[in-house]
């Protein structure tokens, strides 16, 4: 079977989809770990968030022998020794979470985020109520330079019109997604229509609520993506709807948490959660509902005219119909060939996870995702 086409030879891509949710993209390279050692490669990949970053990381690296190790070297540089690791064995992990993300308000992260209390020579130092931003991505995007090439990331390398799926120079279509802050819409930064560079994707991770700045690209103002989406399986579908999609999502927040909170920690952590789960079933049934919808009106209009008899002029207009009625049917009857979804569980709940860089936690995350997504592959295998 050819790259990017189904056993009927049909025109397929696989794509992956990866959600933001800070350190917690720890996990989703310990997925990708699993999918690249099973040889899954990817014709999209899409993110938002840190799993803009990610996506960036493995889009430009996905052809290498070692793709899996640059992620996960990337992830190791993020994560950081608060304590001497002989104490932090000491803590629980809802204790050394919770030290961590003190630590990283407080500090920091010298790879990805500055505090502005650090940075004196930053205009209105001496009025923090005139700041709109709490932390610098500055360091992030030094620290991405070093493990994206961007020069993958451009068109002409990404052009599907001059090439092969067999050919070795084929290259993954990038999609990133962000929010334009003045007009509450959502800004898609796609490969195969720009060459995106490091400020698309910092300009993708502003997250407002944890006072990340934003960025001004292309005379816009943008913040973080998952504000709007937090998985951006349209976004795909939308940029590319002639295809039928094998889908990997990857989902951070848990979807299912059979006990309510306890307290107004856990409540919070619980609605944050449900903010940013996977949404996509439900948008993806509705587009198949409007999809089948218009696909019967238009059969219905053929059937019409096909039973009338037709003079000159109408043999033109129904050739037309008969035309349009199948371009329809055949770039939309197989928006959704097949999902995977790797979904992350929890044992305890902490609101401030997804700011705990400890090198227990990244591990500990980066494992959890290699198992799940090796459960995963294994499950739809035997269905």
């Amino acid at each position: 079977m050819k790259r990017g086409c189904d056993k009927k030879g049909l025109r397929s891509e696989t794509v992956l989809v990866l959600q933001g949710g800070g350190s917690l993209g720890a996990y989703e390279c310990g997925v990708y770990r699993t999918l690249a050692k099973h040889n899954i490669k990817f014709d999209i990949i899409a993110g938002t968030s840190i799993g803009a970053v990610n996506a960036s990381i493995i889009t430009s690296t996905q052809d290498d022998n070692n793709s899996a190790e640059i992620l996960e070297h990337f992830w190791l540089t993020l994560a950081e020794n608060i304590l001497p690791p002989i104490l932090m064995s000491f803590f629980t992990n809802r204790t050394r979470a919770a030290l961590a993300s003190i630590y990283g308000t407080i500090y920091g992260n010298s790879k990805a985020f500055m505090p502005r209390w650090f940075m004196p020579n930053t205009p209105d130092y001496l009025s923090p109520y005139n700041w709109t931003y709490l932390y610098d991505s500055t360091p992030l995007k030094n620290t991405l330079k070093q493990y994206v090439d961007f020069t993958k990331l451009k068109t002409k390398s990404n052009d599907s019109s001059n090439n092969d799926n067999n050919n070795n120079d084929f290259k993954p279509r990038l999609i990133l997604t962000s929010t334009d802050i003045q007009r509450g819409e959502p800004v898609i930064f796609d490969s195969n229509n720009m060459d995106i560079d490091v400020d698309h994707v910092i300009a993708c991770t502003g997250y407002p609520f944890y006072g990340i700045s934003w960025t001004k690209k292309d005379g816009r103002y943008l913040w973080d993506g998952s504000l709007l989406s937090n998985t951006p399986v349209l976004e795909v579908i939308n940029a590319s709807p002639r295809s039928g999609k094998k889908f990997y999502i990857v989902d951070i927040f848990p979807r299912v948490q059979e006990h309510l909170p306890k307290n107004m920690s856990n409540v919070w952590h619980r609605a944050r959660d449900i903010m940013y789960i996977d949404k996509v079933d439900n948008n993806v049934k509705l587009l198949n509902v409007v999809t089948e919808h218009h696909l019967n009106l238009l059969k219905e209009l053929y059937e019409i005219v096909s039973s009338s008899k037709l003079d000159e002029k109408n043999k033109v207009r129904f050739d037309k119909i008969q035309s349009e009625c199948n371009r329809v049917a055949n770039e939309h009857h197989t928006i959704l060939n097949k999902v995977t979804r790797i979904q992350r569980k929890e044992t305890e709940h902490f609101i401030f996870e997804d700011a705990d860089f400890s090198v227990a936690t990244i591990k500990k995350l980066i494992r959890q995702g290699e198992q799940d997504a090796e459960n995963a592959i294994r499950e739809k295998r035997s269905a």
